[in-house]
């Protein structure tokens, strides 16, 4: 036994409290305290409950609306993508003269580059579009280990946040510039800004530019293709542009200024066709995705409704067996 002190008393009357009596209470509460400090532990269950079934399919029908959207939307964009990459086809004529025609990837040796080249991949800043983004950086990969096999150097512009992301993980050192949030949709003012900046990074100090980007074929066909931009210099017989007479300009001058324009048809072209198959990609995507979303739907619901008859066949059970032995 122990007395209180003073500022405890009540009334002046001391009390007295039994050690003996308060252990069961203070064992209590250090069991209690103990059970909440203790890690809840985590039940595993072997199958999803009724309510947990049901979620996911609400979780997959609010996915498909979403995927649905996504594919009316991307089938609207593709109108006007096409429309503007008719456009730009024009831009793209007269450059093959000087250029050549545009060459697909998977038949690429690229043995036809110089010695030091400026990979310039021109992708999508944003996801959920099958495997634009993927398949140009697997083509920028295939071109570097080539032509180092070949001895040759190669840097690599990217424009395309994407891209970015892909490319920066394999070849960080070999990025010298990049470009993203470009605004959509796009036109020759912005590949014209596009243009200055990669010139503006050192463009004009390559042997080449080569533009690498999706070509659309259809809504649901795109191929990997790339331009090579070489700069208008040489002498002699290599000289460029041989018969033509240039006023009042330089023509020195005059290449320098159609080397940029050149660029940036190029660079507008190549950006509208792969535009378009950025929107055709993507709405093949979202069908998929929404065709795969409603089998899982179905998938579920069967489950749900044999894990709903189970569960009353089981209460019938139950029901029938209390009856029986009430009878008994």
């Amino acid at each position: 036994f122990f007395q209180l002190p003073t500022p405890l008393l009540s009334f002046g009357t001391p009390v007295v409290i039994s050690i003996t009596t308060m252990l069961p209470r203070i064992a209590q509460h250090a069991t209690r305290a103990a059970a909440r400090a203790a890690p809840k532990s985590v039940i595993a269950r072997g199958m999803a409950t009724e309510k947990q079934i049901w979620n996911q399919i609400q979780s997959t029908k609010n996915i498909q609306k979403i995927t649905s959207s996504m594919k009316m939307v991307s089938a609207a964009k593709l109108k006007g993508d096409e429309g503007r990459r008719m456009t730009a086809i024009s831009f793209n004529n007269w450059a093959e003269a000087l250029n050549g025609p545009p060459k697909l990837v998977e038949d690429a040796t690229w043995e036809e580059l110089p010695q030091r080249s400026l990979i310039v991949t021109l992708q999508s800043d944003k996801g959920l579009c099958g495997g634009i983004n993927s398949f140009i950086t697997k083509s920028v990969k295939t071109c570097v280990a080539a032509l180092k096999e070949q001895g040759k150097e190669a840097d690599i512009a990217v424009i395309g946040d994407k891209g970015r992301g892909q490319l920066r993980r394999v070849y960080p050192e070999l990025i010298q510039v990049s470009m993203t949030e470009v605004l959509s949709p796009g036109n020759f003012t912005l590949a014209s800004a596009l243009a200055s900046e990669l010139i503006a990074a050192g463009a004009g100090d390559y042997d080449a530019v080569v533009l690498m980007y999706n070509s659309f074929k259809n809504a649901a066909t795109y191929n990997q293709a790339y331009k090579v931009i070489k700069p208008f210099s040489g002498e002699g017989e290599d000289e460029p542009l041989l018969a033509y007479e240039f006023e009042p300009d330089t023509k020195s001058e005059v290449l320098t200024d159609l080397q940029e324009y050149l660029l940036t048809s190029q660079i507008y072209h190549s950006w509208m066709d792969g535009a378009a198959a950025e929107q055709g990609s993507r709405m093949t995507a979202m069908e998929n995705a929404s065709k795969n979303a409603g089998e899982l739907i179905g998938s579920l619901t069967l489950q749900y409704n044999r894990a709903r008859q189970a569960r009353i066949t089981t209460e019938l059970i139950e029901i029938i067996s209390g009856a029986s032995a009430l009878e008994d």
